[in-house]
């Protein structure tokens, strides 16, 4: 049908045009129709609508016996009846296509068949059902799953579909050709030319193939070679409808008048054997659609767009006592279709309503149907809920049918090998302490399982079966041998697991049982998580950047305050530092020293992430250092004791880390030249020769330290006194200790590692020795032996044998001023505290003593590329602020990996996996100096109106009214929060080999617009932010179909919006949180988390939850709006 000509008003149904397209109940909508109607998300009816009384249906008339609702206020395009079950199919102009089995109408699929155009026609056949848009051509299964999906050329505008046989297909439209397709191999055989254009429908009899076109003209076509037979001029304006029986061909259509097109009230009626017209035939109604329903006669059904019908022949004179009247719910019938067994008529109307008529009262859609299949009823919601988080649970519980035939998992021989269950690993404590007496092992039973139970595991171990797995699922879950992985499970590298629901599902607290907040990984180089844990858990550092706020716009010490807010609100939920990245990344000198790593490098582990972590530490201290210098330095951090800071520089980072020196060049003719300086941390400095002394000469740690801090060296340098370059001697004089002292390891090699392990093993020897046991230069222990030593009768009060392994790091070191500038370093350990008395006294004397406070660690791993961790030794106040204890505890920070560790396992460095990176010693009672309370520093005022950074003048009002002074709100105060994002790194997946996908790093996300609108007051539901985010990064998508942002609406050199910085938006956002308001929306979880703010959850309401019933999916805010408020939303997005 050419549905061009019908009405001007309803030439086209794009969204942008006609606002019903949405699923709104229009006002005039009958009542009665929508009554126990229960609607689906998408605004469509459940279950079919009874008419409202009961209809006797007299045989061979047609009445109507059920009306049911397709899709609320979007007009039906298509209606068909199934030609193989007993099915009818209807299409919407949204392009959603939906299938009513049996005359009840019960709802049998529905399903999205086109995002943008409507449906123009539906043909039925055997193992599927073929829909055709405008451009695209789609073959389906009654269930909705998509055969084949063929894209026509994108200036086509398709219009009508002919099946000439089983696997031939007819295709026209507007344009001056018809395309053949076969379906086998859904190509394209054949185009052929068409000299009139404008093919809108298309018929086939056993003699010709007809073709009616939008000019009022019907040809007639050989089925062979498609050439025009003949024609019929059958109406001057333009073709509605027509249909062939026999030797009839009867038209409708619209004539030309002098006011325009007109309806056409006569039937052209052609006699197919003399190729001429008979005699018109008129009727009494507005022909729009037109039937042949050969039952007893041959009849014509004739239907008008405001529901009359008229039954006549075609031969004979039209009587109007034949007329009967559809009742649409909307103003226009839009489609109609008669069944193969002319028993059923079906109406769709304006209003999304499909109407059946019957001359029966239990009619069949089809002659011989075959036999509809259905999907098994579920029987979950019947089922009691089973806990998969237990490792015993019974699998039995799970009810399976009882059946005889074969299951799906019975593969025959030839494609499968049985496959035994592999018995678990032996516990690794079972064979440390394992003794063996012949090839028999005996070991006591370490109580780690019950007894004769073993758990389920769904899957084993992945590196066993897939040589190119490079990731393990979970570091502390995975049961492997000892031997087959040296890096201990909580040590390697953890990624997080995406699904469908994205992190919603994802247990991180299988990994983190402590209310300490871990950093999430997959962010482009986050490989500084370790580090910025450390920096948090440092008391003066966390107070002093979280008292930090400047104007500039990507400050790393005000990100890093934010942050540091954030691990702050957490209570165990991991945090990601996306903001402070985003900063980091926009320091030239970050590119320049090459700390910034490109995706590839990151991913693969081509960095050595060593030496980048060390360089990432003396980087961030001399940016914080920078940043800070120019301001005053905040009351939080003046001495409490009046003791007063060296002279190093301005900020207090430069007084915590700085470390006076003079540097002291003597040349050769015995001029000396003094230089003041000054450092943030130091590098160890290894003795030469180290790697081939295999003698085991002890070097204390507090040794190397020494030459490390005093460091001398020969070397050319400039002698003013000689005028020329000569060799001198440099040396290193400490004028002031810093209190807080930062140590990079610098094992970058072999050499270094040799030492450091060489190191390790004479100390563990003067260890065992200095309790008692005898141990000669070439003795190997057996483990039977070091269990014997490590006994309270072979050590008495001593750590065990495993403790000392691998040590040679001491917990805390002495450190003495001498009146020629010089320096003293000693290892310091509990006896001596306990001979010498505490350390703190003795201060006056310029002695100090540091306290190891965290260990930075590079992980070796060939299968992950390595990672980095950190051991922190957690102070007393984070333990009261988290926990309300006050004690201090060891943990290890693996990203999102938290867990609390022997303070021995921090200072062992196994060197074949484990190497030492940074260390930080503070000096002891460093907390009790300063007043550690924290101001914030976000002030009311970021919430008055400012500038916009757009340089263009704006054309339009603005969209929203900033707060005044007396509108501040208050605690409990509601706002509305909406926000939009772009894409600035699409997502990375893989297929499966069993087709399912998996994520490997979700798209990264950034914000582009915030909008906080008032929940109280005069101006309640007024904006009072609408602030668009300016960014320099690269955007790949700005998503404009959902956020309506375009290309250009973010750039300050041709953006018309009121455009400012993250940083400016975040401080709003972050005022409203800190004075307690609480935030209205729908999925703020998201938003909060790509804005990057930490938000308590009694001061969130979101529509996600509020109206989600467990076990069940969410639901949309489009379906929440248009059920609750009557209401379209993202209309205005569609329409830009």
């Amino acid at each position: 049908m050419n549905f061009e000509v019908l009405d001007p008003g309803l030439a086209e149904y794009a969204p942008a045009m006609h606002s019903a397209l949405d699923p709104v109940l229009d006002a005039h909508l009958n009542p009665s129709l929508l009554q126990n109607v229960e609607l689906d998300p998408e605004g469509v009816a459940l279950e079919a609508l009874p008419v409202q009384e009961s209809v006797h249906i007299m045989e061979g008339v047609y009445s109507e016996l059920h009306s049911v609702v397709a899709e609320v206020g979007v007009p039906v395009s298509v209606s068909h009846f199934d030609l193989h079950e007993e099915m009818l199919w209807v299409g919407s102009h949204g392009g959603h296509a939906t299938s009513f089995f049996g005359p009840a109408l019960e709802r049998y699929s529905s399903f999205q068949v086109n995002g943008s155009d409507d449906i123009r026609q539906i043909q039925s056949l055997e193992n599927g059902i073929l829909f055709l848009t405008k451009n695209n051509l789609k073959y389906m299964a009654r269930g909705g799953l998509i055969i084949f999906d063929y894209l026509l050329d994108e200036s086509e505008d398709m219009h009508s579909l002919l099946l000439t046989d089983s696997s031939t297909l007819l295709v026209g439209g507007l344009q001056n050709h018809i395309l053949e397709i076969d379906l086998n191999t859904v190509q394209e055989t054949q185009k052929y030319a068409v000299e009139t254009p404008g093919v809108t429908i298309m018929r086939q009899t056993n003699r010709f193939f007809f073709c009616g076109h939008t000019s009022g003209r019907v040809s007639l076509r050989d089925l062979r070679t498609f050439k025009v037979e003949h024609e019929f001029d059958a109406f001057s304006g333009s073709l509605s409808d027509f249909d062939v029986h026999g030797n009839l061909l009867a038209t409708c259509g619209f004539s030309s008048r002098l006011t325009g097109l007109a309806c056409d009230r006569f039937l052209k009626v052609y006699d197919l054997r003399m190729m001429r017209a008979i005699t018109p035939l008129q009727v009494h109604v507005d022909p729009a659609f037109l039937r042949f329903i050969p039952t007893y006669t041959s009849r014509l059904a004739i239907i008008s767009q405001s529901g009359q019908c008229q039954f006549c022949e075609p031969t004979g004179l039209a009587n109007p006592a034949d007329i009967f009247h559809v009742n649409p719910v909307g103003p226009l019938l839009m489609t109609f279709d008669v069944s193969a067994s002319k028993q059923a008529l079906a109406f769709g109307d304006s209003e999304g309503c499909v109407h059946l008529w019957t001359d029966s009262p239990e009619p069949s859609f089809n002659p011989y149907s075959r036999e509809t299949e259905f999907a098994l009823p579920c029987l979950v919601d019947s089922l009691p809920p089973l806990d998969w988080s237990q490792d015993l649970l019974p699998l039995s519980l799970i009810p399976v049918p009882l059946t005889t035939d074969t299951l799906l998992s019975d593969w025959p021989a030839a494609n499968s090998a049985p496959a035994p269950r592999r018995a678990p690993p032996v516990d690794a404590e079972i064979l440390r302490t394992m003794k063996k007496v012949g090839f028999i092992g005996y070991a006591p039973n370490p109580r780690t399982r019950l007894r004769n139970q073993i758990p389920y595991r769904l899957k084993e171990s992945d590196s066993e079966f897939d040589s190119f797995s490079q990731v393990t699922e979970s570091p502390v879950g995975r049961e492997e041998e000892p031997h087959r992985h040296m890096v201990s499970k909580k040590y390697r590298k953890v990624t997080i697991k995406y699904s469908k629901l994205g992190l919603e599902d994802f247990d991180f607290k299988h990994y983190n049982k402590t209310l300490f907040a871990g950093l999430e990984p997959h962010i482009p180089n986050a490989y500084c998580n370790c580090m910025i844990q450390v920096l948090y858990f440092l008391e003066p550092v966390r107070c002093l950047i979280q008292n930090h706020l400047c104007q500039k716009e990507f400050c790393l010490a005000c990100e890093l305050g934010f942050l540091f807010h954030m691990l702050d609100l957490s209570r165990g939920d991991p945090c990601q530092g996306s903001n402070f990245l985003r900063a980091f990344r926009t320091i030239p000198e970050a590119s320049a020293l090459g700390l910034i790593l490109a995706d590839s490098d990151e991913a693969s582990g081509k960095g050595n992430l060593a030496r980048l972590i060390q360089r990432w530490n003396r980087f961030i201290l001399t940016q914080l250092h920078q940043d800070l210098q120019e301001l005053e330095v905040p009351q939080a951090y003046r001495g409490a004791g009046g003791s007063s800071f060296c002279s190093s520089g301005d900020s207090v980072i430069g007084q915590l880390f700085s470390c006076e020196m003079e540097n002291c060049s003597l040349c050769r003719c015995g001029s000396e030249t003094v230089r003041a300086s000054s450092t943030l941390l130091f590098t160890l400095s290894y003795p030469e020769g180290s790697n081939t002394d295999k003698t085991g000469k002890n070097c204390d740690f507090a040794q190397v330290l020494k030459r490390s801090i005093c460091l001398e060296q020969n070397t050319q340098a400039w002698c003013d006194n000689c005028e020329k370059y000569q060799p001198t001697i440099q040396t290193r004089n400490i004028c002031h200790l810093p209190d807080i002292l930062v140590i990079n390891c610098e094992v970058n090699s072999l050499k270094e590692a040799d030492f450091w392990r060489m190191q390790a093993e004479v100390a563990f020897k003067i260890a065992i020795k200095k309790h008692g046991g005898e141990i000669s230069k070439n003795k190997e222990f057996a483990l039977a032996d070091w269990k014997e030593l490590g006994s309270p009768e072979g050590m008495l009060m001593c750590p065990s044998i495993e403790e000392l392994k691998n040590v040679w790091l001491p917990f805390s070191i002495r450190m003495k001023m001498t009146k020629n500038k010089g320096l003293d370093v000693c290892n310091w350990t509990d006896g001596d505290e306990m001979q010498w008395g505490p350390a703190r006294a003795e201060e006056e004397h310029g002695v100090y003593v540091y306290d190891l406070m965290a260990t930075v660690v590079h992980i070796l791993d060939s299968r992950t590329g390595g990672s980095l961790v950190a051991h922190i030794k957690v102070g007393e106040t984070y333990h009261q602020r988290k926990e309300g204890v006050t004690h201090q505890q060891w943990y290890l920070f693996n990203d999102f990996l938290i867990e609390p560790i022997d303070k021995h396992e921090a200072v062992q460095f196994d060197m074949n996996w484990k190497v030492p990176a940074i260390l930080y010693y503070i000096k002891r009672n460093l907390n009790s100096k300063y007043n550690l309370n924290i101001k914030n520093p976000i002030e009311a005022s970021v919430l008055l109106a400012e500038a916009s950074l757009a340089r263009k003048q704006r054309k339009t009002h603005t969209t929203f009214i900033p707060l005044m002074l007396n509108e501040m709100p208050q605690v409990g105060d509601l706002v509305g929060l909406d926000a939009e994002f772009v894409t600035l790194n699409e997502e990375e997946a893989e297929l499966r080999s069993d087709g399912t996908k998996s994520t490997i790093k979700p798209s990264q996300m950034s914000v582009a617009r915030i909008t906080c609108v008032r929940g109280q007051g005069p101006n309640e539901g007024i904006p009072f932010i609408d602030d668009y985010i300016s960014t320099q990064e690269q955007v790949v998508d700005y998503l404009t179909q959902y956020s309506g942002i375009k290309p250009g609406d973010l750039d300050a050199k041709i953006s018309s919006k009121h455009l400012t910085t993250l940083k400016s938006t975040y401080l709003k956002l972050r005022f409203l949180i800190d004075i307690g308001v609480k935030f209205v929306g729908h999925g703020l979880q998201k938003d909060f988390r790509v804005i990057n703010l930490m938000v308590p959850k009694d001061q969130v309401l979101d529509t996600v939850y509020l109206f989600h019933m467990p076990r069940k999916r969410m639901i949309s805010l489009r379906f929440l709006a248009w059920y609750f408020l009557d209401a379209a939303v993202f209309s205005s997005v569609l329409a830009l």
